[in-house]
């Protein structure tokens, strides 16, 4: 069984986000314990599976995705990796489409310069008061706060650029704030600091109640981002970046309910997986 290790939101080796993308054969999906011991084993902070749909009208993959501790809902990075992959095995550009068990059909659409753009429901955030304990667990006051519905993570707007790379958040209190409050994960962001530079917004994300301590870069947090900064900004087509110590830029367009993200990924290993 083939496996690879790809390196998602970027076009240069070792940055972005490694994802792990198992691709299966068409049939049953394997044990859900053994997909969750890959996970681990890979230790990113997603691993795709996907296998494929033969005679299926609606898609032509089926793709799920686990964090080292747990299958989560949604994965971007994971799913710009396993089109990567797909399209290195197949050739070609084009639109590739994923049946997922929580999102719905998502597509992946493969460009001749290399980059590939997800279609994904958007997130569009809900305001809330800042839940008792998030100041305290990232060092500094929240501007504002938005539960991201299904998404299930917590919006944080913070003053500016600088506080966003500054925060050296309490893991521990972040983890259980989420288990508290039913969240995935806990996303910071801010304005860019200036006017002319080649993004538009920063952020953060940290999971560590799921495994992922600080995500590289995280392509459905993106699905929530986006609606947000489009509306305060004034625009549809916005770029972000992701300040963690890999760093990534995401580009992203609101299309009314959708938003695509795109980006370049890059693979770093193909191997065998013998267990």
């Amino acid at each position: 069984m083939r496996i690879h290790v790809v390196d998602a939101f970027t076009d240069r080796p070792f940055a972005g986000n490694p994802a792990g993308v198992c691709l299966l054969d068409a049939g049953e999906w394997p044990a859900v314990a053994w997909m969750q011991q890959v996970a681990a084993e890979m230790n990113h902070s997603e691993t795709a599976f996907v296998r494929p749909l033969p005679g299926d009208e609606s898609a032509d993959w089926e793709i799920r995705w686990f964090a080292p501790l747990v299958e989560t809902n949604l994965c971007g990075h994971a799913t710009l990796a396993t089109a990567h992959t797909l399209r290195r095995e197949r050739g070609g550009v084009g639109a590739l489409r994923f049946r997922s068990r929580f999102s719905g059909i998502l597509t992946a659409h493969a460009h001749e310069d290399g980059s590939i753009t997800l279609d994904f429901p958007a997130a569009p955030g809900t305001e809330v008061p800042v839940p008792t304990g998030l100041s305290e667990a990232l060092g500094v006051k929240p501007e504002a706060a938005f539960r991201t519905g299904a998404l299930g993570d917590l919006l944080t707007v913070l003053p500016d650029e600088a506080t966003v790379r500054a925060v050296t958040p309490d893991l521990e209190a972040i983890a259980d704030l989420t288990r508290r409050e039913g969240l995935r994960g806990v996303i910071i962001t801010a304005p860019a600091s200036g006017s002319g530079l080649e993004y538009d917004f920063v952020s953060r994300f940290f999971s560590p109640a799921e495994g992922i301590l600080e995500d590289p870069v995280t392509g459905s947090a993106h699905t929530a981002l986006a609606p947000y900064w489009s509306a305060r900004i004034g625009r549809s087509g916005l770029t972000g970046l992701q300040l963690s110590a890999r760093t990534g830029l995401v580009r992203t367009a609101v299309r009314g309910d959708r938003v695509h993200l795109t980006g370049y990924a890059v693979t770093i290993l193909d191997g065998t997986l013998h267990a």
